[in-house]
């Protein structure tokens, strides 16, 4: 990389995000105490095992898959650590958007959240690519909205939690008590919500993205409009 040339592609991007990802932990560092629920009821919170249980289906799932989507930028390597940094990350910072959205947090928390965000979902897989194969990856831009919104929706799924008084219900909602307490018997139940959404979502995932189930897919309806 020639970094006298900022001001030619790639370099000015990585420039970017770089000075981004520093300018959001020099707002971490003297605030990191608003964050200290990242190291002790955070983790308890994640480690849940259903949770964990969802996490493992996941990370063998995306492994499996990645030599037989056609897609050279997707290995072994950055399919496991993106997932892990989904996992580990994304409920926390769709808690603090949510959070900051609703003017219960403090503004500059949700630069600290975006940068966790890209950098998971996005900038670690470009930088990983961009030495791997030695130029930054065509597939950027592509990467940066499908990544950002599974991401998301990640978040989302691993924030769900369960309640006597309230039944199911997205924790970062209960800004007071996030990360919440464990319930006991809540990991069933859990369970049971988890897998209705992740068996459609994954059965979707798998056709898309596999090129011989995708095939089949299509024969499949090309043979019932035929008929």
């Amino acid at each position: 990389m020639n970094w006298d040339t900022l001001t030619t592609w790639p370099e000015s991007y990585i420039a970017f995000w770089a000075l981004f990802c520093l300018i959001a932990f020099a707002y971490w560092l003297p605030n990191r105490a608003d964050f200290e629920w990242a190291w002790r009821d955070y983790w308890r919170f994640l480690l849940a095992p259903w949770r964990l249980a969802f996490f493992v289906v996941a990370f063998i799932g995306i492994n499996v898959m990645a030599p037989y989507t056609g897609d050279v930028t997707w290995d072994y390597v950055d399919a496991s650590f993106m997932a892990i940094l989904a996992y580990t990350t994304a409920p926390a910072s769709v808690a603090i958007m949510w959070q900051v959205a609703r003017g219960e947090r403090a503004v500059g928390h949700l630069l600290v959240a975006a940068a966790v965000w890209l950098f998971s979902a996005s900038w670690s897989y470009d930088i990983y690519l961009y030495f791997r194969d030695g130029s930054y990856p065509y597939t950027w831009s592509a990467n940066l909205f499908a990544s950002s919104f599974l991401y998301g929706a990640a978040g989302a799924f691993w924030s769900l939690d369960w309640q006597p008084e309230q039944g199911t219900y997205w924790a970062f909602r209960d800004t007071e008590n996030w990360p919440p307490e464990p319930v006991a018997g809540a990991g069933l139940k859990l369970m049971r919500v988890g897998w209705m959404i992740v068996a459609p979502v994954a059965f979707f995932f798998l056709i898309f993205l596999v090129p011989p189930l995708r095939d089949a897919a299509v024969w499949v309806a090309q043979a019932m409009m035929a008929w």
